[in-house]
């Protein structure tokens, strides 16, 4: 199971109680925070997320309501004594700028951050439960997307099967691998014999800020949950494009031509106080859309 939670869904200004972009993905194991808008640490206190599950920060590009946060959420974490690891994926140049920051500020960390450079189109996280791919996508500035995807489970045991087969126990986990198995008479038992499929794993895509793009449903076919910008609504469509931003039906189309289940829109103009023309608008274009508003977890 994945859960998101959206921190903050507004773009460059906060206004109208909403914050600038931040969200936390969640496993049952481990939280993943993708960009780190100012105020981020008052959102993460507010909604109760757990600073000590976060081991891996996403940031898509360098904003500054995608990252203002980010150096004093790193510094509080060694003020409150972490010693685990923390990794850090994200365009090369913010790694100058984090030294310089503690640097000037006479600071060190009190645990290890590794950091990550965003360089092309791959796999950057190959964890025990999900991997996580990074893409391109055009913005007026180097920005990237997230593609997080729980691993295949474990096939099942079909508990009656395996014993009428008198398979012992000890060959179980290779069963849930996909093995067959050959008994003392050298009789094979094929695994679908004993086995139920698993069900498939979640996926999250994550789109950050860009411009409409047709090349972007190649890289989130099918996904779960797709989070796609809206920073206008649709009669403003020359002014997103010239600010390398897209609108409702824009995000709408880029939903329905990847065959994802689900849209989840932010990244909010602050020219907007009311929401509800950006959810009437996306919908139309793709039924299955709700918007990404503070401190709502959406379950994936």
């Amino acid at each position: 199971m994945l859960a998101l939670t959206i921190l903050g869904n507004n773009s460059a200004i906060p206004a109208f109680g909403r914050n600038p972009t931040a969200q936390i993905l969640q496993t049952r194991e481990e939280s993943y925070l993708i960009d780190c808008g100012e105020g981020t640490q008052l959102q993460m206190s507010k909604y109760k997320i757990k600073r000590s599950k976060i081991n891996h920060i996403f940031i898509s590009h360098l904003h500054g309501d995608h990252y203002f946060g980010l150096i004093r959420l790193l510094t509080s974490l060694s003020l409150l004594g972490r010693t685990q690891d923390l990794h850090l994926y994200a365009p090369a140049e913010l790694e100058q700028i984090i030294l310089l920051q503690l640097k000037v500020a006479d600071s060190q960390l009190c645990y290890t951050l590794h950091f990550h450079p965003l360089t092309k189109d791959e796999l950057i996280l190959n964890g025990n439960k999900i991997t996580v791919h990074c893409f391109a996508v055009q913005h007026r500035i180097a920005c990237w997307g997230f593609l997080f995807k729980e691993k295949k489970k474990p096939r099942k045991i079909n508990q009656e099967r395996v014993l009428s087969y008198e398979i012992p126990v000890s060959f179980y986990e290779r069963l849930q691998k996909g093995e067959d198995y050959i008994n003392k008479k050298g009789l094979v038992i094929p695994n679908e014999e004993v086995t139920f499929t698993a069900p498939q794993g979640k996926s999250y895509a994550y789109c950050a800020d860009t411009i409409y793009d047709e090349t972007l449903p190649d890289k989130i076919k099918g996904v779960d949950l797709l989070y796609h910008e809206t920073t206008y609504l649709h009669d403003l469509k020359d002014k997103a494009a010239a600010r390398y931003h897209s609108t409702t039906l824009q995000a709408a189309s880029i939903a329905k031509k990847a065959e994802v289940k689900k849209l989840l829109i932010g990244h909010f103009s602050s020219k907007y106080e009311v929401l509800n023309e950006f959810l009437t608008e996306a919908s139309a274009g793709f039924e299955n859309t709700d918007l990404a508003l503070d401190g709502v977890s959406y379950i994936i």
